[in-house]
């Protein structure tokens, strides 16, 4: 079989360049998360106390949505490829299901980084300041990788899963929907309390923490770790997932 990681970065390539030729997708994925950062900032910011600057509380949260949306544009163009026939062509060139995904999944992590930057320096233009040194703003900057890697990996299982590109796109609506009832935008304490539960513990609240923490040097426990074991989990299930997928649909 052809040499996974080379097929994997090829893959990734034609990914990239589809992207090029889709401008209104790009912008629109590039764009949305930092509109919405913006919006929450300065329609909604003054109208809840996090204790300290709002801009300083949701900038996490902003990137981690940021990557909902990314991981969204996946899912479809994972879906759009098992139905245009491309994956017959592939297979002759005796590229294997999981090369095929991973240069999906490579040029999602690609574009995610580029969008998180744009949120990051957009928030910094509008006061947001980081007191993170060289090693925790490193640790922030791995475990946000490690989060966007796990989710265009669900993404590409949710494109697997879905038969036309419009159900992948509301299949990934929960990923989407996922920072919303977390410590994202309001502290989890100000939720109803039978809401308590659900954003205590699901995958996103660590994450948040976590980078909320390093970036602000402030004391984050445990939560990296736990974190780093969601992250983990996630993508060692949606990869093998995606695998035993990819050889039912292309049977």
């Amino acid at each position: 079989m052809t040499a996974a990681p080379g097929s994997a970065l090829a893959l990734a390539g034609r990914s990239l360049r589809i992207s090029r030729r889709q401008p209104d997708a790009l912008i629109t994925a590039l764009m949305l998360p930092v509109m919405l950062m913006l919006i929450f900032v300065y329609f909604f910011g003054g109208a809840i106390d996090t204790g300290t600057a709002y801009v300083t509380y949701v900038v996490p949260g902003a990137m981690l949505l940021c990557a909902g949306f990314g991981a969204a544009s996946t899912a479809v163009s994972v879906t759009e490829d098992m139905k245009n026939g491309v994956i017959d062509r592939f297979r002759t060139l005796d590229i294997g299901g999981i090369p095929i995904l991973a240069g999906h999944v490579t040029a999602s992590v690609l574009r995610n980084l580029l969008s998180t930057t744009l949120v990051l320096a957009v928030a910094l233009a509008i006061g947001f300041r980081p007191q993170a040194g060289p090693l925790a703003f490193l640790a922030a900057a791995g475990l946000l990788l490690a989060y966007i890697t796990a989710i265009s990996w669900l993404a590409a299982v949710l494109g697997l899963l879905a038969k036309s590109p419009e159900a992948a796109g509301g299949f990934t609506f929960l990923m989407m929907f996922l920072p919303y009832p977390s410590s994202a935008f309001v502290p989890i304490e100000t939720m109803p309390g039978w809401l308590h539960g659900f954003a205590d513990h699901q995958p996103l609240t660590p994450v948040i923490e976590s980078l909320r923490a390093l970036l602000l040097a402030q004391p984050a426990g445990n939560a990296p770790w736990v974190a780093l074991t969601w992250c983990a989990g996630i993508t060692v299930v949606a990869v093998t997932l995606a695998g035993v997928l990819f050889r039912g649909r292309t049977r």
